[in-house]
């Protein structure tokens, strides 16, 4: 087969996995190397100042020996297949690269023979291009569940970020829509690759030189819709990954309804408002303080569609609110909807040199339009509503949104960059 129709091939196959952002490495670049991730970050779509950043997201194959009832490239579906070599795919990479088409390469695959096999084929890859090539961009390498660790643990070498997707939410799930695969076979990796990531940060404070291992962190994926779990669960696991394994991210991915299964629900949209609020979710326990119980106190729970997490759990929890914006402590501040991280540390800056008064919020980025129902300015309620939930919740509903371009994944092979509302993928940054 020719390398044009296998760079289609399995560049099209990857385009529904998630969990490639790649900011935080350290890597810098050698003498007589090519390529940085170091000095601004690489990031796959979108970097936290705006910049678009792009990644060579691929396959190394798309034959796989699992039957997964949820994937387009399981063993019973028929589709194109194709496979790399390891030199094929790091030539393929350090021609793009030095085309200025990409900056970085997030490479994934099915299970081919084995996952031993498998794993040794994208370490071949990684050092490829480590040693011969001497190529020091970012490099985002899945760990293949099931894999011998050695070799997950000598790959871990070589690249930047490493993840372990655990996909459904639950050991159940899996036995329904997954039965190849073992909880066990994923969460095991994710503990040792997240032990050697703390052991080499030890090691670092005593030799200098002490080669780096996964210096931009793990991340995982889940799959939204495709199991009947409740965001409450989804979410107490992703909180339950943070604390255990110290995990950057964990991406939800929409299910895409790609292929009939009765094990399967029938929908006729990917549930992509869900996934926003879970992408919402994950923001505040990662960067507002608050806990899964407090979001969702119920395991049976979901998150309402109609309003952010933040603003729901605020009207249901209007005891603690108004807060006088001169006095209240940062922590209650982040709580707080329409007042972000960077406008909550604005706050506390601005009134050590004197009082803050209403009209100076908005030029310090505070959304008003939701904050003025939740806060007090120096002793001042500037709301003409009273702190009753369901009128709170209906003045917030009737406050006009903004809508914006929808932009999707670039293809290489397409150039259709804007998509239909209904295949839209969620904004994953924003002040809530």
């Amino acid at each position: 087969m020719e390398l044009q129709d296998k760079l289609k091939i399995l560049s099209d196959a990857a385009k529904y996995d998630v969990s490639c952002s790649s900011s935080g490495s350290s890597r810098k670049n050698k003498a007589g190397g090519i390529g940085n991730a170091a000095e601004s970050g690489i990031c796959h779509s979108w970097s936290e100042d705006g910049r678009c950043i792009s990644l060579l997201k691929i396959l190394y194959t798309n034959y796989c020996v699992y039957d997964c009832a949820y994937c387009l490239n399981r063993i019973s579906n028929d589709v194109p297949r194709a496979e790399f070599t390891p030199k094929e795919l790091a030539d393929l990479t350090i021609n793009f690269y030095r085309r200025n088409y990409i900056e970085g390469l997030f490479l994934s695959s099915a299970i081919v023979k084995n996952p031993d096999y498998t794993m040794e084929q994208l370490l071949d890859t990684v050092k490829l291009l480590r040693e011969l090539y001497r190529f020091n961009g970012y490099i985002h390498v899945k760990a293949i569940p099931g894999a011998d660790y050695r070799l997950i643990s000598e790959a871990g070498k070589y690249v930047d970020r490493m993840s372990v997707n655990i996909e459904l939410p639950s050991n159940d799930s899996l036995k329904l829509l997954a039965p190849q695969k073992r909880k066990e076979q994923i969460i095991r990796p994710m503990g040792l690759i997240n032990t050697e990531i703390q052991q080499t940060k030890e090691e670092k404070k005593l030799f200098r030189h002490k080669p780096s291992f996964v210096p931009a962190g793990q991340s995982t994926q889940l799959i939204v819709g495709a199991t009947p779990e409740s965001d409450s669960k989804i979410i107490r696991l992703s909180e339950n990954l943070y604390q255990r394994f110290s995990l950057k991210r964990v991406y939800y991915s929409a299910y895409v309804p790609i292929t009939n299964n009765p094990r399967l629900p029938t929908l006729q949209h990917p549930p992509t408002m869900r996934e926003h609020r879970l992408y919402q979710a994950d923001w505040l326990l990662r960067f507002y303080g608050f806990s899964a119980g407090e979001l969702l106190q119920n395991e049976d729970d979901n998150f309402d569609i109609q309003l952010d997490p933040k603003t729901d759990w605020a009207l249901k929890s209007l005891q603690h609110f108004p807060v006088e914006i001169n006095k209240a402590p940062y922590e209650m501040l982040l709580r707080v909807p329409g007042i972000g991280v960077q406008s909550a540390n604005r706050i506390i800056i601005a009134r050590r040199t004197g009082p803050i008064h209403f009209e100076g919020l908005k030029k310090i980025g505070v959304v008003l339009k939701r904050a003025k129902y939740f806060i007090t300015c120096q002793g001042k309620y500037f709301s003409e509503l009273s702190l009753d939930s369901q009128l709170l919740r209906q003045s917030l509903l009737d406050s006009p949104q903004k809508k914006g371009p929808l932009y999707g994944q670039i293809s290489i092979f397409d150039t259709t960059a804007l998509i239909k509302p209904e295949e839209q993928y969620s904004k994953i940054f924003g002040e809530l």
